[in-house]
């Protein structure tokens, strides 16, 4: 967007003392083009036309993900719309049809029965009158509350353009089609921090909840509708958080977890190590104002570089099933990949547990990986798998440990078992591949706290052709990096305490 020339100088100013970039959760807001002006009495908006899918690819290409989603080609960011309908798992995002950079922000759109297994499906939505196509979500209006028709596939979006506003569109052919609503935007905004609209409905209050978060102003705003086109707001919500007094808050998800609910955020720069970050609040929410629980945030969801815009798919029971972008700010436009650019996380089932008498978010990979998993086979320090795998590790916590992953380029990852504090430091450097296309993306030291208890640490860890997912086995910590060695790591070296390996070839997706 066009900001003055201060208010542009003071958010560098801000994003260089933190050592990130700012960006809005749709995109970056100064790579957008020049916008039509917005219409004072809008009109039906015409039926989207679905553009055509992109070129087939072989998906071969060096650093091409083969367990983890990709288009054929350009650039996608944040996961949007997630819904599950008709047995089918949705998954929409922010896409540039045009290209392999930011810009031109669309929802693409991929479908899966197995959560692992992903079809591109032609775009869903293109910019219009109202500016490019922000995040959002999508829900199932099975009671048809808003008019469209019973079961409607309902998105909820932000409309950016020198304003951020948030807008509606539907379907009616399960998401192959959608048609703007008339009345756009059904939340009007003055200025360009309010976005990325999640929407669910709370039945004790018999309405729609919409979770917005607030941007450079941080916070989240919470918003109450009864037909999804007319918003009353509810209540503000704004925890600060020590050491970083100035970040964005975007990518909001609220959800229920058991008598708790969780908030969760993504905040850019100001993440764990280094520019973007996925936080989260545990507390109760009652239909108008959610309370944080009295505790040290911020909480962590990923100790990783690259687990950015998370949300969980909308109309699955109880059943918490969260993606995320599979990448950082600090680097997105600058990875090694083409004609795509970039991936989304493996999908991850959310938990709420506790450790040392405190909640812990925990979050494994599906169990639909089991659909691509070969046998289990134990393995001296040699790695028999093609396309990716799965490890199993479990490693005694009574001396240190080192764990090497390498390949015959003598390019490793590494990361570090501390036994005494139990926490599990990775390093990213220059020998795990190729790093040198931005100075930011060697990270020689990445902590994470393994919140584990007994006297040994099971983990599991998803390699694939350019990242490196890492979990404990509860889910109690997981760490997502990406890594670009020259071809997959086919190498275990296990040093310090007793470690039994086991690993199991995962057959690529494509």
């Amino acid at each position: 967007m066009k900001k003055n020339i201060l208010r542009y100088a003071l958010f560098l100013v801000t994003a260089l003392a933190l050592g990130g970039v700012f960006t809005a959760c749709g995109g970056d807001d100064d790579h957008k083009q020049d916008y039509n002006p917005l219409i004072d009495d809008p009109k039906e908006q015409p039926t989207d036309k679905p553009t055509e899918p992109t070129t087939k690819s072989s998906y071969n290409e060096q650093y091409r993900p083969q367990i983890h989603y990709t288009p054929a080609k350009n650039w996608v960011n944040d996961p949007n719309g997630m819904v599950y309908v008709n047995g089918v798992y949705h998954l929409f995002y922010q896409y540039n049809p045009q290209g392999n950079g930011w810009g031109n922000m669309s929802w693409g759109h991929a479908k899966s029965k197995d959560l692992i297994h992903w079809e591109e499906q032609t775009v869903a939505l293109t910019r219009d009158e109202l500016g490019d196509i922000f995040s959002g979500s999508c829900v199932i209006d099975k009671d048809n509350t808003a008019g469209f028709g019973a079961n409607a596939m309902v998105a909820l979006y932000t409309s950016a353009s020198n304003v951020q506003q948030q807008s509606l569109a539907y379907s009616t052919d399960d998401g192959k089609n959608f048609t703007r609503y008339n009345g756009n935007p059904v939340i009007k905004n003055n200025d360009d921090n309010l976005r990325d609209p999640k929407v669910f409905w709370h039945e004790p209050s018999k309405k729609w909840i919409m979770a917005l978060a607030k941007g450079w102003k941080m916070g989240a705003e919470f918003y109450g509708s009864a037909d999804l086109k007319t918003w009353q707001h509810l209540s503000t919500f704004f925890v600060p958080l020590p050491g970083r007094p100035s970040l964005q808050w975007e990518c909001p998800d609220l959800i229920q977890m058991g008598d708790k609910w969780v908030l969760i955020i993504s905040v850019n720069p100001g993440g764990p190590i280094l520019g973007s970050g996925m936080m989260y609040f545990v507390g109760q929410f009652d239909g108008t104002t959610f309370t944080a629980d009295n505790l040290d945030y911020p909480l962590w969801l990923d100790y990783g570089m690259d687990n950015y815009a998370g949300v969980t798919w909308s109309n699955t029971g109880d059943r918490r099933i969260m993606i995320g972008w599979m990448n950082n700010w600090q680097y997105s436009g600058d990875v090694p990949c083409s004609p795509w650019r970039s991936a989304f996380t493996l999908p991850r089932e959310l938990r709420l547990t506790e450790y040392d008498g405190k909640p812990v978010l925990a979050s494994t990979v599906v169990k639909e990986i089991d659909n691509i998993a070969g046998a289990w086979q134990k393995t001296d320090g040699a790695i028999d798998a093609k396309d990716a795998y799965q490890l199993h590790l479990t490693i005694g916590l009574d001396k240190n440990s080192t764990v090497t992953l390498a390949n015959s380029s003598d390019e490793q990852f590494t990361f570090d078992i501390n036994a005494s504090d139990r926490s599990l430091t990775a390093h990213r450097t220059s020998t795990s591949g190729k790093t040198n296309f931005n100075g930011t993306f060697s990270i020689p030291s990445m902590r994470a706290p393994l919140k584990v208890t007994g006297n040994k640490v099971e983990l599991d860890i998803f390699v694939d052709q350019s990242s490196v997912e890492i979990f404990t086995t509860q889910g109690t910590m997981s760490m997502t990096n990406l890594v670009f060695p020259q071809a997959i790591y086919n190498h275990l070296k296990v040093s310090g305490a007793d470690c039994e390996a086991q690993i199991r070839p995962l057959n690529r997706i494509w």
